[in-house]
């Protein structure tokens, strides 16, 4: 599935993933393909993504690893699923 974070100032990220972590208001979920449609505000948290993706050389240092993950914190957002692609939009 295709994956998009971007805050106001740029695109953060745009590749494909397996599977993506989520901070939700009701608590963390997980995002694999096919999922059904969402829409959900996030809260203060990490978005966690497998290490198979590649992470752009202008957001690079914004990622961190750890436990075979990159993390990306954010202090809240929303995020979209339709048709197999995610749209975060974080502040």
């Amino acid at each position: 599935m295709h994956l998009e974070i971007v805050s106001p100032e740029q695109i953060i990220l745009s590749d494909e993933v397996k599977s993506v972590n989520v901070p939700g208001i009701s608590g963390e979920f997980q995002i694999l393909d096919n999922h059904a449609p969402v829409v959900s505000v996030l809260k203060k948290g990490s978005i966690k993504l497998d290490t198979s993706v590649t992470l752009p050389k202008a957001s690079k240092d914004q990622f961190y690893k750890e436990d075979s993950k990159f993390y990306f914190d954010i202090s809240g957002g929303v995020i979209e699923l339709k048709d197999n692609k995610v749209v975060i939009l974080i502040d």
